[in-house]
């Protein structure tokens, strides 16, 4: 067992050792890597249990307000040192037009969640060889940020000690903040470092960008993610440095799929082939 016989061009017969594959390791391992189809009740509960678990953690993080309003302190005057520190410019100037901020208000209330289930199922549909890649980098993006939430406690503007920031939400009474108004105890308030609105964005984005055919369509991937980044200072909900720390977990998120997958999300097949069975041949 295990070996072959061959015919030699002097006639003689001799047997070579065939090498027999090992399923378990490394042969498991490139299983569990290969890309496969997705199945579809899989993903639906993969996503919803993720979700709950996020939610769960994320806001059973004790809410550390001393500590929360003085690393907003910290990062506000480390933003003025760099001279970037145009937040409150930017939520001033655009609380003075009501119907472009209650519009930024439903914006971030909403597209960060239905844009997202949008890319997913776009993968799901038409790219299903790169759709287990593409969303490990979204999990490991958001399983990051957790850390960030808890190691780092920090208080969005709008709740800092004498900001002079305007809640958005709070002066113009629109819906769907789960950070102000009436849902504000189901949410914590402290945990704006890192910025998953630009994580799960710019996930979005260089999606649509890497893998959409159609020009005006990777335009738009583009700049979704940065009219969220415009959004999500205009509403005092973040500084500018919260973005640059989603923006690190996305990349930790690529780093984690790149290693597991052995490529980018975008460079992976698009399309996954069942394989066909083997037809004996004639001798």
């Amino acid at each position: 067992m295990g070996e072959t016989t061959v015919t030699t061009l002097e006639g003689r017969e001799e047997a070579v050792p065939h090498p027999v594959a090992d399923d378990t390791g490394v042969g498991f391992l490139h299983r569990l890597r290969a890309p496969r189809r997705p199945r579809l009740w899989f993903e639906i509960l993969l996503i919803a249990v993720s979700y709950w678990t996020y939610s769960l953690i994320r806001n059973a993080v004790p809410e550390q307000k001393a500590e929360a309003l003085r690393n907003a302190d910290w990062i506000w005057k480390a933003e003025q040192h760099l001279g970037i520190a145009v937040e409150q410019s930017v939520n001033h100037a655009v609380n003075s037009v009501t119907w472009l901020i209650v519009g930024m208000n439903y914006y971030y209330a909403t597209l960060h969640f239905v844009v997202t289930l949008g890319v997913l199922v776009w993968l799901y549909r038409g790219h299903p060889g790169r759709y287990a890649a593409t969303r490990t980098v979204l999990f490991a993006t958001t399983g990051v940020a957790l850390v960030g939430y808890y190691l780092y406690p920090l208080a969005p503007p709008r709740l800092m000690n004498g900001g002079r920031f305007v809640d958005t939400v709070m002066v113009h009474q629109t819906w769907g903040s789960m950070a102000s108004g009436d849902l504000k105890n189901m949410s914590n308030q402290y945990a704006a470092m890192p910025s998953m609105h630009i994580g799960w964005s710019l996930w979005c984005g260089l999606t649509i960008f890497a893998l959409a055919s159609v020009p005006w369509v990777r335009l738009l991937g583009l700049l979704y993610p940065t009219l969220t980044l415009v959004v999500i200072v205009a509403t005092a909900n973040h500084f500018w440095l919260d973005a640059v720390g989603g923006l690190l977990c996305l990349a930790f998120g690529y780093g984690v799929a790149r290693a597991w997958y052995g490529s980018l999300p975008h460079a992976m097949p698009r399309v996954v082939h069942r394989p066909q069975p083997l037809v004996p041949t004639q001798a």
